[in-house]
């Protein structure tokens, strides 16, 4: 290792990053200055990658946590080949550029997964090495053919949000050893020093978590290179590097300051920074030596994946049937699938059909892994022919996550965007309150997540209003490219699945009942074609010529049903719309939704046990809302609807008085 030409790189990185911050006039220069040398040792002598092909899926991943540094990571995907200009560089935070605040993985090639609220990156990092023990379990034969690892870089302020502490013992009790963190352990928080908020013992934490604990100085190469080669030798504990830095390394005034953590140095603190380190103090410099320097590791990483590629050729001349799923995996590709047709008049909870649906696709889909934060029997998300994934069973399609549902669903964004899986995870539907940010982080990133949320809504009864969701179906849906689905019966949950199975652009949320629910006899003369479903919403049972419009989602279109069987009787004509997805609906052609929800039918009544405030669009505004805008009480759910006035009999009186 040439640590002269090791420190010129770090001290380039250091550079870049303070003069792009400063054009910007706005980024946090304190962490790439303090962990520039850890940087600059790992990209160049440990991670596998070839920037000419950033997707390479055996490539080694590297996450920074904590993505207010955006810049040490721009930094490096500039210097070490990645397409990122210069010019790059220097738009730095502006409008549309590919080097936004924080990073985010859509825009930049090189990117991971987008980082900034803490913890979450770190957790996604969890996910990405729980899928590659899982995809190599399951495919390396004779040939390691997947064999990666994945380091995360994390800090105080990471290590003190709660979500650290679900990830980090979830990778220690599943003994993730590929599973490398570097904690930059410099001290120094927005607010000062860490002493006035932590006191952890970092090191007996994660010891107490099963990991391997190692402690260096993160500005001595030298330790640095020992310390990764040592945590990739570890195969049964994921590693945690206590890396002890100076936050603003390099800065004669500033460094060891909160006041360098978040805010640009200013010119003359620059140019006194650049002189301490020996750079020149020329803007946006990278001396030539740099990048041949950097040079020499890309061709190292394009020769990896050369290799790689003639080993694959062989793998798969050797398990054909392997590799042609191996294939199809690492493309992103799931095969043809079918569901079974529910049968008419069978009374199932959405959330037992959802099961029974799992229990085929997990036959079917070798990509599909599911989970549950410790209600595996409520959320009934596991099929008999899964196995448990443990450190004894790498190969395992199913996963216990345990109480740590945020962890879940962070780990969840980590395992989609590892690529090759395509993870869901179930609980509660008013735990979605813990999940809700990472849930958004999967809309954000446009990622192929899926959520099975059980027990929808006073529907569940006993447990009262602690569990008892209420403003969840209008908080979710409020997130941009989120999916939500909330099924009337079994075939509209089959067709929920099939839809969010389809969807790689965005996660999918199915709201589930716990209260069983009737399968509506489909194609009869009353009874639209379930096809109709992937619109989103659609007239479920029509007459001709019909007065007033009932529209609700999941177990409320039964009540809608039966009040239509009144109202028929008293001589008015009824259409009953199902929204299975909002969102979906609101996708389709103004013409298509005009022919479910006509202008001229201003007689509108919308029925849903939740929230009303998602309605408001639809209804109009001579419509009404039969919804539930106050928490709910304990009680058998038949009591509790009936109370809360989610009846056939409260929506028929509706009718009667919006008609007179």
């Amino acid at each position: 290792m040439n640590t002269d030409l090791m420190k010129l790189t770090a001290n380039t990185i250091r550079g870049l990053s303070i003069d792009a911050i400063q054009k910007a006039n706005s980024g946090h220069p304190g962490l790439p200055m303090g962990m520039a040398d850890v940087a600059s040792v790992l990209f160049n002598e440990h991670l596998k990658f070839n920037p000419k092909n950033p997707n390479w899926f055996d490539r080694d991943r590297f996450v920074l946590s904590g993505g207010h540094g955006s810049m040490l990571l721009y930094s490096l995907l500039h210097l070490y080949g990645y397409d990122l200009s210069m010019d790059d560089i220097k738009e730095f935070r502006q409008w549309h550029s590919k080097t936004p605040g924080h990073p985010e993985v859509q825009d930049t090639a090189g990117v991971e997964t987008t980082t900034g609220p803490l913890g979450q990156g770190l957790a996604n990092a969890v996910g990405m090495a729980l899928a590659e023990s899982i995809i190599a379990a399951k495919y390396n034969t004779d040939t390691e053919i997947i064999n990666h690892y994945t380091f995360t870089m994390a800090g105080d302020g990471d290590l003190e949000e709660g979500i650290s502490h679900e990830v980090c013992s979830f990778a220690g009790h599943n003994k993730l050893g590929k599973l490398i963190l570097f904690y930059d352990s410099n001290h120094i928080t927005i607010d000062g020093n860490t002493s006035l908020t932590y006191s952890d013992d970092v090191k007996k934490r994660f010891e107490s978590y099963h990991w391997q604990v190692l402690e260096i100085n993160g500005q001595n190469y030298n330790e640095i290179h020992k310390a990764i080669s040592k945590a990739k030798a570890e195969n049964d504990k994921p590693t945690i590097i206590i890396c002890n830095t100076t936050i603003g390394f390099g800065s004669p005034n500033k460094a060891g300051t909160s006041g360098i953590h978040g805010s640009p140095l200013g010119e003359e603190e620059i140019i006194l920074t650049k002189e301490n380190l020996g750079i020149s103090t020329e803007k946006f410099y990278v001396p030539q030596e740099v990048y041949d320097f950097t040079q020499e590791t890309i061709k190292k990483g394009i020769e990896a994946e050369r290799i790689w590629n003639i080993n694959f050729e062989s793998y798969k001349d050797n398990n054909k049937d392997a590799a042609k799923e191996l294939q199809n995996l690492i493309e992103g590709k799931i095969p043809d699938f079918k569901i079974s047709e529910f049968e008419a008049g069978t009374k199932l909870a959405t959330r037992a059909s959802s099961g029974k649906v799992i229990e085929e696709l997990a036959e079917q889909l070798p990509m599909l892994i599911g989970g549950s934060a410790d209600l595996t029997p409520s959320n009934k998300t596991k099929a008999k022919s899964q196995s448990e994934y443990s450190p004894n069973n790498r190969w395992g399609n199913y996963i216990h996550y345990g109480i740590r549902e945020f962890g879940m669903a962070a780990v969840m964004n980590g395992i989609a965007l590892h690529g090759g899986l395509i993870p869901y995870g179930g609980t509660f539907f008013v735990f979605s309150d813990y999940m809700r940010s990472a849930m958004r982080m999967a809309a954000l990133m446009g990622i192929r997540v899926i959520y099975v949320l059980t027990h929808d809504s006073i529907g569940l009864g006993e447990d009262g209003p602690t569990h008892q969701p209420v403003e969840h179906l209008s908080s979710l849906r409020v997130i941009p490219n989120m999916t939500v689905f909330r099924p009337m019966d079994a075939n509209e949950t089959a067709a929920a699945w099939k839809l969010a199975l389809n969807n790689t652009e965005g996660p999918s949320t199915l709201v589930l009942t716990r209260q069983g629910l009737t399968t509506v006899k489909r194609n009869g003369r009353d009874f639209a074609d379930i096809s109709n479903a992937e619109k989103g919403a659609y007239a479920v049972s029509d007459d001709v010529d019909f007065d007033v419009i009932l529209m609700a989602s999941g177990s409320e279109v039964e009540i809608a049903l039966e009040a239509k069987e009144r109202l028929n009787k008293d001589g008015i004509e009824v259409r009953v719309v199902s929204f299975l997805s909002q969102e979906l609906f609101d996708k389709q052609s103004d013409d298509y939704k005009k022919t479910i929800l006509p202008s001229y039918a201003d007689k509108r009544i919308a029925v849903e046990a939740g929230s009303s405030m998602s309605w408001y669009k639809y209804v109009g505004d001579k419509g009404k809302i039969i919804g539930i805008d106050n928490f709910g009480a304990s009680a058998p759910y038949e009591v509790l609807y009936e109370k809360y006035g989610i009846t056939a009999e409260a929506v028929y009186n509706a009718a009667k008085e919006l008609l007179k």
